[in-house]
């Protein structure tokens, strides 16, 4: 399977839609999928929005839970890689992560009930 390197600088703002979550890789025993390294796999959905385009959301797979990711928030994807898959009449494109950061933000001042 080819990977094919993701550069997210052109991909906008990248924002969690859904927090991290296990993969399954057994239904009926809830087991968890595990890297080549023992590692257990998570993924996050992310949205992408270029240039005014359409929103979409793509599922990156990472090894290890990521930490402090809420949905809503903004985060960083380091080595993101894109592949091809075929199974059987099924195909798609899968991603995978180094890893999934939240990118911290200061709330802008006077908003939020202060007085």
């Amino acid at each position: 399977m080819q990977s094919i390197p993701v550069d997210t600088m052109r991909l906008g703002v990248l924002r969690c839609a859904i927090a991290p979550e296990a993969k399954i890789s057994n239904t009926e025993t809830q087991e968890v999928k595990k890297d080549r390294d023992g590692n257990p796999v998570y993924t996050v959905a992310v949205t992408v929005r270029q240039d005014r385009r359409r929103i979409s959301v793509i599922e990156i797979a990472v090894s290890g839970e990521p930490t402090g990711i809420e949905e809503g928030q903004i985060v960083k994807v380091t080595g993101l890689v894109a592949f091809m898959w075929a199974m059987g009449d099924r195909h798609g494109v899968s991603f995978r992560a180094d890893a999934v950061t939240p990118v911290r933000t200061t709330a802008p001042h006077g908003k939020g009930g202060d007085a």
